[in-house]
């Protein structure tokens, strides 16, 4: 369990925490929200201990290993797969002891321990975290120092994945990840053993992965049952009730004092007067909840729309050079209302693509046709690094304004989400999700034709980015979209064109079946490389035989079949019903669990009923595995 008591939390003279009081169950994997700037990731550093509380204290189950991913990423000549094994420590101190211990004894408990650690399968483990973040078998053996800060974030990421700590803290873990990234990592998240508390704005992460949410906002953090959807309608639900809590002691107040008013001046009335008067001094309306308001994004549309098509593309090759050419031969045209999103792992060539349609690359072979003015802005988070530190949100607004007045300048930054105070901060001082929105202000200054937008969301919230789904919606032009974040994919897009193995064209799925398919491949890629890292365990390849098909049984040899196999039956009903009992088990604890104010009012309750769930989704895991091997069992023995 991980548990806050009265805990107050200042940064540089700021409250951001104040008399916390909440208990996260062990096994519970809890998204922790919040508006951008309330202290999240501060929260993290005291339950690491790398930031004191001014008051209260944070409790954590005893012998809980915490683990998150490291501030630096690695950039050590070690190789990717050297840096994820050393971050199981244990295992890499036994693994160097039994390098020199002699004693029998010490080097037998050695061995059991690795046993016990499943230290022999390490390799295939680390190996397969590397490929589902989107690392090569080439890439797991080269040294870090040879891939880009963005690429070693994902190392230390695999790194605490790979350690397994007890509670695993995760700070916007999808923000170097591609989607094919993300996805895997929300597959695997859902497995994860331990206690997990995840900061994330990625609404479809928190809807998918957690089972819990936790609020920090107006210095206080509320713990909710459920995913994020869950999270907004018990929300919603209690600002209605405060509303009309709020609403009749508001009026009850207004009749309080018209009495007060009408009766105040006369003799006979004065004393109930006095009395109504202490009785209004007395009422307390209750709290409101704080609306966390978000700018718009508004998009110039463009001043006129084109003809379709609006870009051409014919037999074009594209890359850096006749000798590095990246996209092959590629056909397609894109309309003045398409909305794409580009899927495709890192390394493919959505960039290329990208770049190719913005005039940052020329083309090899092929012919390119566009619209005549046609205007193409991109949005890239690189790019942040190109506005000036030194000037203010003004300075770079006013360049492509230099004939409007001052009035002008700022009412056009406000359109951009920045409000008054902010205008005149430097960009140095600025959040990222503030340099995000003057970013994409000026991409966009001129009414853009086609917005390309290459991972937009990286430094939003959840309010912005549902701000720039609204955004995206109402802007007029085309839109082609490069994103990790299937939400805003499924909000805004209409097409999805993938780009693979050198070629970019239309892919004729929706995102569930590519989901899957991502998934299937990462599948695919960790049974080959357990075949590569252990072949002294892998039998020796043998061509089997061709066997024909054995012919169905007869319909009397069949009947005698079902009888003989009567008891396997047996068995398979009583999994059935032991299933279903323990589906009955766990939707009653999730109801349990949902009843607002549980672990505020009933901890000891709560978390019973979550220890309760953990346990009952333990044991229909092994009887659904029972009831697989039990049926493969009785089928092959009917065939």
């Amino acid at each position: 369990m991980l548990k806050f008591t009265d805990l107050t939390v200042r940064m540089a003279g700021r409250t951001l925490i104040e008399n916390a009081e909440i208990s996260i169950p062990k096994g519970v994997k809890a998204g922790l929200v919040g508006a951008n700037g309330t202290g999240k990731t501060t929260l993290f550093k005291v339950i690491t201990g790398l930031h004191p509380s001014d008051t209260g204290s944070i409790t954590v189950s005893k012998g809980w290993r915490i683990g998150q991913v490291a501030q630096e990423a690695p950039g050590t000549e070690e190789s990717l797969l050297e840096i994820v094994l050393k971050a199981d420590e244990e295992r890499a101190s036994l693994m160097a002891e039994a390098e020199t211990a002699t004693d029998p004894t010490r080097i037998s408990d050695i061995h059991m321990r690795l046993a016990d650690i499943d230290a022999y399968t390490a390799d295939s483990r680390a190996s397969s975290i590397l490929a589902g973040l989107g690392f090569s078998e080439r890439d797991q053996h080269s040294p870090a120092s040879s891939f880009s800060g963005g690429w070693r974030m994902r190392v230390a990421l695999a790194a605490v994945l790979f350690a397994e700590p007890d509670l695993l803290l995760l700070d916007e873990p999808t923000n170097y990840l591609d989607l094919e990234g993300a996805l895997w990592l929300e597959n695997y998240m859902g497995k994860y053993p331990g206690t997990v508390l995840v900061i994330s704005h990625d609404r479809d992460m928190l809807n998918k992965v957690v089972d819990s949410i936790v609020h920090l906002e107006g210095r206080k953090l509320t713990f909710y049952r459920g995913n994020y959807d869950n999270f907004e309608k018990q929300r919603a639900e209690k600002r209605e009730l405060i509303e009309k809590a709020r609403e009749k002691m508001e009026g009850q107040k207004k009749h309080m004092q018209a009495f007060v008013d009408r009766f105040g001046a006369k003799a006979s009335k004065a004393k109930q007067a006095q009395s109504k008067l202490k009785a209004i001094g007395k009422l307390k309306l209750p709290a409101q909840l704080e609306q966390e308001g978000t700018m718009p994004f508004n998009f110039p549309n463009p001043e006129k729309i084109s003809a379709s098509p609006m870009i051409k593309l014919e037999n074009v090759n594209c890359g850096y050079g006749e000798d590095t050419v990246i996209l092959n031969n590629i056909k397609l045209n894109i309309d003045a209302d398409d909305r794409i999103a580009l899927l495709g792992s890192n390394g493919n060539g959505k960039s290329t693509f990208s770049k190719l349609l913005v005039d940052r690359l020329p083309f090899v072979e092929g012919t390119i046709v566009k619209a005549p003015k046609i205007k193409v802005a991109m949005f890239a988070q690189h790019q942040m690094d190109d506005l000036h530190a030194d000037q203010t949100p003004v300075d770079h607004v006013r360049k492509l304004m230099p004939q409007a007045g001052e009035s002008q300048v700022r009412s056009k930054i406000a359109q951009m989400g920045l409000n008054h105070e902010r205008m005149g901060t430097v960009t140095a001082k600025l959040s990222g999700g503030e340099k995000a929105r003057l970013l994409l202000g000026l991409c966009t200054f001129h009414g853009p034709d086609l917005l390309i937008l290459d991972e937009p969301t990286n430094h939003l919230d959840v309010g912005a980015r549902e701000a720039l789904v609204h955004g995206l919606n109402n802007f007029a032009g085309a839109v082609i979209l490069v994103s990790h974040d299937r939400h805003l994919i499924d909000a805004t897009m209409e097409r999805l064109w993938i780009v693979a193995d050198g070629q970019v064209g239309p892919y004729e799925d929706d995102l569930d079946t590519y989901r899957k398919k991502v998934l299937k491949d990462a599948k695919t890629k960790r049974k080959e490389h357990i075949l590569e890292v252990e072949p002294e365990i892998a039998e020796p390849e043998v061509a089997a035989p061709v066997e024909p098909p054995k012919p169905k049984l007869p319909k009397k040899d069949r009947e005698e079949k079902r009888k003989e196999l009567a008891p396997l039956k047996a068995k398979i009903t009583e999994k059935e019903k032991q299933i279903e009992k323990l589906n009955e088990a766990i939707s009653k604890l999730d109801s349990s669990l949902a009843t607002p104010g549980l672990f505020q009012n009933h901890p000891e309750k709560g978390e019973k009923f979550s220890k309760q769930r953990v346990e009952a989704d333990a044991m229909l895991a092994k009887v659904e595995e029972a009831w697989l091997e039990l049926t493969a069992e009785y089928d092959q023995a009917m065939t």
